[in-house]
């Protein structure tokens, strides 16, 4: 019988990959309900918002505000999101002690989303972690377009190594690969994430996965299988990336959730808590989201821990 861990960790990013292309904006005090609910479910590690251009990412230009509003919470990790040393020091100043520095390793989607070349982005992102260490933040490393890119194909995947290994040298508490087109398969997912482990060397690495093409629990599953325990979700599969031609949303932290809770595997979340949030915001915005179990959970026929 297949070996499973006894635990996942998942950080809720609902509130940044899965608002952000959201053109209705969601006010400020709604945000920090929101964010308050998700944490009340059991999650502890929420990404809040993003330190973007406003004009860029219209939905995160209360980046200041929504941190400066949080409840402090011991047993909650807050971050954001930083595309560069602007936006991690906007993010040391709003009251950040965590965030999440990532660049794409397609120099397309690079300069697309982040007006920068793939050598821009490496120097951008070794300044971030430096600036980051100095005003004493913990940095998440990570890579966009990991697995595949829309518009460059396949990515080669000893150059994810050597951007990978770049920012382990430098010192980040861990590493985050991103499927940011859904692109990835089961195969893919364990041949690449397998030689991250090995060059991690105990340092966390997490998957950032979205269900553009339906694979997004395959490919998780596939993870947990070699020793992957960090992921990222979004609230009814809400998200993704604006700059991305077709791009669907995150895995739904309720169908991760319920997923592995049939499996044995614990996570810590009221998965009934966070599908009522899903289905209140699918009210809020007047449309669908892509996640499946939200739908479902109220029904006495779905169980929702294994026995």
């Amino acid at each position: 019988m297949k070996s499973y861990p006894q635990n996942i960790i998942i950080e809720e990013q609902g509130l940044r990959d899965g608002l952000q292309s959201e053109t209705l904006f969601l006010p400020t005090d709604k945000k920090l309900e929101l964010i308050r609910a998700v944490a009340d479910a059991g999650l502890k590690r929420i990404q809040v918002t993003s330190f973007v251009h406003p004009k860029l990412v219209p939905q995160m230009a209360d980046a200041e505000d929504i941190c400066k509003g949080l409840d402090k919470r011991s047993d909650v990790l807050y971050s954001a999101l930083v595309l560069n040393t602007k936006g991690l020091e906007r993010a040391a100043n709003a009251g950040l002690k965590h965030v999440a520095a990532s660049i794409s390793a397609s120099d397309t989607h690079s300069r697309k989303n982040a007006n920068a070349s793939l050598p821009e982005a490496r120097k951008r992102i070794a300044e971030m972690i430096q600036t980051g260490q100095a005003l004493g933040l913990t940095i998440r490393g990570g890579l966009q377009c990991v697995f595949g890119c829309r518009f460059e194909g396949r990515i080669d995947p000893d150059v994810v190594f050597d951007m990978i290994k770049e920012q382990l040298d430098l010192g980040v508490e861990e590493v985050a690969l991103a499927d940011s087109t859904g692109m990835a398969n089961p195969s893919a997912i364990q041949d690449i994430s397998g030689r991250v482990i090995e060059l991690a060397e105990g340092r966390p690495v997490c998957l950032h996965l979205h269900d553009t093409e339906g694979k997004g629990l395959a490919n998780a599953l596939a993870a947990i299988q070699i020793g992957v325990t960090h992921f990222d979700t979004a609230f009814g599969g809400t998200g993704g990336c604006p700059f991305i031609k077709g791009a669907s949303g995150n895995i739904s932290t309720e169908d991760l959730a319920f997923m592995v809770g049939q499996m044995g595997i614990e996570t810590g979340i009221d998965i009934e808590k966070i599908a009522a949030i899903s289905r209140s915001l699918e009210a809020f915005f007047s449309k669908s989201f892509s996640g499946k179990i939200h739908r479902v959970i109220d029904r006495k026929d779905i169980q929702v821990c294994a026995n």
